[in-house]
């Protein structure tokens, strides 16, 4: 069954999103909302925390790390409140620690960033404990790195002398890195 008719089987298709990161979370909620979910987005953890108030999403894709705190708080605070939730871990910091706290207090799945749309809703549509299937077509590691690279040149406000400086990169080759366009 694809992911579309099982999200179709849902009564509620309630999604928070929580990410700090702008141009991801704009991708990731027109994806979300291709798909059929209903969703709300934010981009801290005190604003995450008055949607969950609020409304319990039925379902959650949350940051690790936010600017005003940890996206685990948020997972806790969802299933506090909305304990059928299926919530999923969007990182770019994922290391095996945080991965199995934030399972123990509730989340379904830990992805590491950039995760596409397609996974994500694997991911929060596998059944019971199941986890999601890998991905038959996932990005190559010359797609990761020109994401990574992209995300910190936003990050820094498009100044390509900070982001080289913050990638340990030299100029001229991240100019290079940054004219091209980004690979299959």
């Amino acid at each position: 069954m694809n992911a579309i008719a099982e999200l179709a089987a849902h009564p509620d298709r309630s999604l928070l999103i929580v990410e700090d990161d702008k141009p991801f979370l704009e991708r990731l909620a027109r994806a979300m909302e291709t798909r059929g979910f209903a969703v709300t987005s934010c981009d801290s953890v005190a604003e995450g925390l008055t949607q969950i108030a609020k409304a319990a999403p039925a379902f959650a894709v949350v940051d690790l790390r936010l600017g005003d705190g940890n996206g685990i708080d948020l997972v806790s605070a969802l299933k506090r409140k909305r304990p059928d939730a299926r919530a999923i871990i969007l990182t770019g910091y994922g290391n095996i620690a945080t991965a199995v706290t934030a399972v123990k207090l509730g989340a379904v799945d830990y992805l590491s960033k950039p995760a596409d749309a397609d996974d994500v809703v694997s991911a929060l549509l596998a059944l019971g404990n199941q986890k999601s299937e890998p991905p038959s077509n996932p990005m190559s590691a010359d797609r990761v790195r020109w994401e990574h690279i992209q995300r910190i040149y936003e990050m820094c406000n498009r100044n390509v002398s900070e982001t080289a400086r913050r990638l340990n990169m030299h100029r001229r080759t991240l100019q290079r890195i940054l004219a091209k366009r980004a690979p299959r």
